[in-house]
Order: C-alpha cells, then structure tokens, then sequence
C-alpha cells in the first residue's frame, strides 16, 4: 500500500474529511488554511481564506457546494466549496472548537470553548440557500450541562438530535427541539480527541488520551467495545466496507525525543470490530497522527499528522481478499 503524500499545510493537521461522494478530501490545520484536494490523485484543488488563527475543524455540505469551518480566531466561516469565496462569518467570545452540518444543510451547528472566562456552549445558526439571507441571530443555545468544551458534534440522520463529545470524557445526546439533554455517559477516563458515526450512524466511535477508543451505540449510547492500545489515541474511524476500525495516535510530541517513528508510535492501527483485536500497523507519519478518516466506499483511508502531511492510502487487493474471520 503506497500512500500519496499530500503537502499543503505548514502546520499540523487537526481534521480530514471527505465529501458523501469521496472524490474530494477535505483538511484543516492549525496554519489557518484549509484545503480541498482530488481524492484520486492527491492534487490540490484550492485552500479557502479568511481565517487568522488554527482551524479546528470543518464540515461540508451534501453536495459539496459549501465548507463550513470553525477557528481558533474566535470564529466560524461559510464558504462556497468551487470558489473559495468566504460567503458569511460569525463570531464568538471564544475559540470555536468543532462546527457540524444537520441534514439538509439548513442548520449549522458551532461550539466555543470552554476559555478566557467563557463557557463552552453549541450554538445552532439557521443557513439559506441566498448567502446574503443568513443572519448572526442564533436559533438555540445550549449552554446547561456543559462542564468542558465539546470537540465533537454529530447530527442525528434525521436531524432530531446532536451527539456532543466534550474534553472531559463525556458523551450527551440533545433533542433538537426543546435543548434537553436526553442521554449522557463519561466512559472516557481522559479527554475526547474525536468522534466519528459509522455508515449508517447506528454506531459510532470516540477516541481518548486515555490510549483507548471506545465502540458505542447510537440509540442508547450504550458502550460496546473497547480498543485498547498503549498510546494516545487522537482519532478513529469505522470502516464502511468491512468490521474494521481504524485508530491514529502516538506519544505527544514534547516527550518525543527521536524522530524514529516506532519510537514515538506513530503507526495507524486497524483493529476488527467485533473481536477487537489488532489486525495491522502502518507506518509512515513523523509524529502523532492527529486525524483518521476512512473514504465512504472504504477503499482508502487518509491521514493527517502533528508532522503537517497528509498520507492517502489505496488499500491494496490483498485487503480486499484476506479472510478476517
């Protein structure tokens, strides 16, 4: 499996994503740019500018005609996907940790961190279709029952909830409706470095500092399995294609004293699902791998590390015939 290496930011990564279709990979980094690339070549498309501090992370809509980001410089952007033109800007009294799109792409939804005095909070703003009808007013606020400040956030398929994962572990389900909380557990015994759902959003797996990541089931928000490892873990994804799940991580760059990446443990690892146990390592990345994403047929995944690359990676037909059972 030779991966394409993808060079563009200056920083390091802090998300990867692809649109519903996969011929498009999106990335962040905390060097205020973030970039579209073609999937299958690894050529860069274009960055979108406007932002002056890291980006924490995007989301795109289910055409792929708008990118919505969230920045450390205290705000979020809406931007048109093809040009790069910043069609609306709001602001917070903080860092805007994650962003997230509901279905159907009318409701965006934003959270500020927990800093500089200020409690973390999920924002919802209504989007339209006519960039210039947008308004700054916020639909809803959810503010009570937020002790930390929410890294993740993942809309319901049917946009009736909003799963919330937050620094000190915990993960809570909110009706959309009235800003209750419906359902929360802390499984976690460290922060949240990531969520992610699976295909059909019937489960979906957290990652921690606690060198853990944790299977979950979406309706209860029950605890299934649980990968262990003996590293942070700075990200995982669920495999759409096979039970597979894909874990990023490794030591924190200030206790790394080589650049030898076994020495920091800086391989992805692909775990089975079911069976939880590890299946391979691959190698590649200079320092901690920050962000993992599997593409929606699961015939690559991408990553994104503390070294500022980016590692697309075709898997090979050995994959796809190896027996996991």
């Amino acid at each position: 499996m030779r991966p394409l290496l993808l060079k563009g930011h200056e920083r390091p990564l802090t998300m990867v994503r692809f649109n519903r279709e996969g011929d498009i990979l999106f990335t962040s980094a905390k060097d205020s740019s973030p970039t579209a690339w073609w999937a299958s070549s690894g050529e860069r498309i274009g960055t979108y500018k406007g932002h002056t501090g890291v980006v924490w992370g995007l989301d795109v809509t289910h055409g792929t005609d708008r990118v919505l980001t969230g920045s450390g410089d205290n705000s979020a952007r809406l931007f048109e996907a093809s040009t790069g033109k910043c069609l609306y800007t709001w602001s917070f009294p903080s860092p805007v940790r994650c962003v997230a799109l509901a279905p159907g792409d009318r409701v965006a939804a934003m959270s500020n961190a927990k800093l500089m005095g200020q409690e973390s909070a999920i924002h919802f703003m209504r989007l339209a279709e006519d960039a210039t009808a947008i308004e700054e007013d916020r639909i809803m606020v959810i503010k009570d029952g937020l002790e930390s400040t929410v890294i993740r956030m993942l809309f319901g398929p049917t946009g009736e909830w909003i799963l919330s994962a937050s620094e000190d572990g915990t993960v809570s389900k909110w009706d959309l409706e009235s800003g209750t909380r419906l359902q929360s557990v802390k499984e976690h015994t460290a922060p949240i470095t990531d969520m992610q759902f699976s295909k059909e959003a019937e489960q979906f797996i957290t990652s921690s500092t606690d060198q853990s990541a944790r299977l979950m089931d979406t309706r209860d928000l029950r605890h299934l399995k649980t990968y262990q490892t003996d590293r942070p873990v700075n990200s995982a994804a669920v495999s759409p294609l096979f039970d597979h799940v894909l874990l990023g991580g490794g030591q924190d760059a200030s206790k790394v004293t080589t650049t030898a990446d076994r020495e920091g443990k800086f391989e992805a690892r692909l775990y089975h699902k079911i069976y939880t146990s590890e299946l391979g390592r691959i190698k590649g990345h200079f320092g901690p791998i920050n962000t993992v994403a599997f593409s929606p047929d699961g015939r690559q995944y991408v990553s994104g590390g503390e070294d500022g690359f980016v590692r697309l990676h075709h898997f090979d037909q050995d994959y796809f015939d190896r027996k996991y059972d």
